[in-house]
């Protein structure tokens, strides 16, 4: 027993020096190969010459167990024995040890590397905490080109875009589909992966937040029964940025969070108390898919609005380049442009005014909003191509078809944590009542549960729970969803990826199509999608489709290169205030052979700013909106088309 336990002791010390790392390992070889040296040099000194001492027996024997090639000049059969000996051990040890060692060092050092853990040496760029479904479009929106980019660059000193992303798990596959991006590409090489979790601190160290020109946190996806949420992540993120900044005295950097619960908005806020923009993103897509509800066509407006890519977007400018001159003035010189108001500092925040009055007098420290299809159009033009001033003073008109008889039967499809939020939605409208049926194969206790926890009770909104599973043609058959003014399907947030979800959420689809097209009546069709790579789907589908990652992606990008914007789209896609709209051909005068300037003096003159179009038939490019058409373009009404205003549901 006493031998095997000293082998055993012998093995465990070893073991402990391999565990230490490629140093030790390297160090316990080099022992190896110093007693193999000894031995082989000790089993041949007594041989004499040409040995004439220890020494330099042992150095013979360090030479053959390192090279194989002496072995050819020993003499005698003893010498060669031993030669032979130590030159296989060198094989074993020598050659194969080191070399292994060596070459899991080396890659162990590459894998680190390729992990992004190293903290990076930059300053003014922009930092994305976290890897999600809104992570590709989000840098594919900061990625573009656009004026608006310039400008940041501008402002922060730099002349060059790094955007540094911080990972869970830093991977090949990650940077492949960087490369494959539609609207990234070789610009690819402008972002750096970084691994870790917003919730550590050092993961927030080494992507450098502290010298960032903005961070944006985008909100994670958690399990449903998770007692971690993402709200909790971006509150301890922005904690230990706060922390960190205050351990060295250095200033807080601007961050721009999306949070799913805005009533967390207050944590936020004392969580962190340098310049921070919230982005609702739960209440955001309710918000859409609510205003969707009552104006059917409306998420071709946002798919425009709120996406990357061709179509117009939403800018504020400075009032420093307009100071003095007035609303109807700044309209005339920006013919390519629709001014949709101004924002005027307030203590701590902006005052909206997206509806001023033409005759208002822009003053320096204002922000005025304009509609355009690039940031280049937003600026002056020459007098002699300058537009007709547009007056506009009288009273927004109020859209009267919404009131408390007219009720809206809605049908909601799935479930996820925005059903609570939607609801909500429909509380607010005041105009409004809703009949909800929600299906689902969550219990119809748990969701009824949830929705009074969230909301406290509704008045206008009255929601009956179904068990079922649409996925299912019978039991959809069984729900008639040709008799519901409005069908949601609703994409789910408790499988394990947006691509799974989506693939139920379109089957379903195509399942309600099948049994729709034996109705006589069909009801409004809204579909959710989580995965941003069905973007395609918007151009070949005749659904209405609402994306929400490439929405919330667009906004949170936006607001981090204007954080006014911000403001903006809080009083655009919230009830009450201004409003985008659809306006029936009766409701203004028009002439037989109207063009978009005499809509929009026509709409200026009924306290509305006119912004396009609603096809009731698509044109080419599968479109219904047109949206900032050029001004003497006639605008060739046909039977069922809508007029695109900003104004007030009423």
């Amino acid at each position: 027993m006493l031998p095997l336990r000293f082998i055993d002791r012998a093995k465990f010390i070893v073991e402990r020096q391999f565990v230490k790392g490629a140093g030790f390992q390297l160090l316990v070889v080099g022992v190896f190969i110093g007693v193999i040296s000894l031995v082989g040099g000790l089993l041949v000194s007594p041989l004499g010459a040409p040995f004439d001492d220890l020494g330099s027996a042992i150095w013979w024997a360090f030479l053959r167990l390192t090279d194989p090639g002496y072995l050819g000049d020993d003499q005698g059969n003893w010498q060669r024995f031993v030669s032979t000996l130590l030159t296989v051990s060198g094989y074993v040890v020598f050659l194969g040890a080191l070399v292994a060692i060596m070459t899991r060092w080396l890659i162990a050092m590459m894998t680190d590397l390729e992990r992004g853990l190293t903290p990076v040496a930059l300053k003014r760029h922009i930092v994305v905490l976290g890897w999600t479904s809104q992570t590709l479009p989000l840098l594919s929106e900061l990625l573009g080109p656009s004026g608006r980019m310039r400008r940041f660059l501008e402002l922060h000193e730099t002349k060059r875009l790094r955007i540094v992303v911080l990972s869970e798990q830093v991977s090949a596959g990650q940077v492949l589909e960087l490369k494959n991006e539609p609207g990234i590409g070789r610009r690819s090489r402008q972002v750096i992966l970084r691994s870790g979790t917003p919730i550590q601190p050092d993961a927030l160290h080494r992507v450098a937040c502290l010298e960032a020109a903005a961070v944006i946190v985008p909100s994670g996806s958690q399990g449903p029964n998770s007692l971690v949420t993402a709200d909790v992540e971006t509150v301890k993120a922005l904690l230990s940025i706060a922390a960190q900044a205050h351990q060295i005295g250095a200033p807080l950097p601007f961050v721009v969070a999306e949070l799913q619960d805005l009533r967390k908005r207050p944590v936020i806020e004392r969580a962190y108390p340098g310049a921070v923009e919230v982005v609702a993103g739960d209440a955001t897509i309710s918000r859409l898919m609510a205003q969707n509800t009552l104006h059917p066509g409306l998420s071709e407006v946002y798919n425009e609005l709120l996406t990357a890519g061709d179509g117009n977007e939403i800018y504020v400018r400075s009032g420093s380049v307009a100071a003095g001159m007035t609303l109807e003035e700044l309209a005339s010189t920006r013919p390519l442009a629709i001014v949709l108001g101004l924002l005027s500092p307030v203590a701590g925040g902006w005052t909206v005014n997206l509806m001023a009055p033409s005759t208002t007098v822009i003053k320096s420290e204002d922000r005025v909003v304009l509609m355009a299809r690039d940031y280049s159009e937003t600026e002056p033009v020459a007098k002699a191509t300058s537009l007709p001033r547009i007056h506009r003073d009288a009273p927004p008109m109020p859209d009267l078809r919404g009131s408390e008889d007219v009720r809206h039967r809605i049908l909601v499809l799935g479930w996820n944590r925005r059903v609570p939020t939607l609801i909500s939605e429909f509380e607010s409208y005041t105009g409004h009542r809703f009949d909800v049926d929600v299906v689902a194969v969550t219990a119809a206790d748990v969701r009824a549960a949830d929705i009074q926890r969230y909301t406290g009770g509704t008045e206008r909104v009255e929601c009956r729970h179904i068990d079922g599973d649409y996925m299912l043609e019978g039991e959809l058959r069984r729900l008639q969803p040709d008799g519901y003014d409005s069908v949601l399907l609703l994409s789910s947030d408790r499988l394990a990826s947006g691509e799974e979800a989506d693939a139920r959420t379109l089957v379903g689809f195509l399942q309600l199509e099948d049994i729709l097209a034996e109705a006589a009546r069909k009801p409004q069709v809204i579909m959710e999608l989580s995965d941003p790579d069905n973007r395609s789907l918007l151009q070949v589908n005749q659904s209405e489709i609402i994306v929400s990652p490439m929405i919330l992606s667009h906004v949170l990008a936006q607001v981090a290169l204007r954080r006014e914007l911000r403001v903006v789209f809080d009083e655009l896609f919230t009830v009450g205030g201004a409003e985008i709209v659809f306006r029936r051909q009766e409701d203004y005068p028009l002439p037989a052979s109207a063009d978009f300037l005499a809509l929009e003096k026509i709409a200026a003159a009924q306290g509305d700013i006119a912004l396009g179009v609603l096809r009731a038939t698509p044109g080419e490019s599968g479109k219904h909106v047109q949206l900032n058409p050029e001004r003497r373009a006639f605008l060739d009404l046909q039977p069922g088309d809508q007029l695109v205003v900003l104004g007030h549901m009423g």
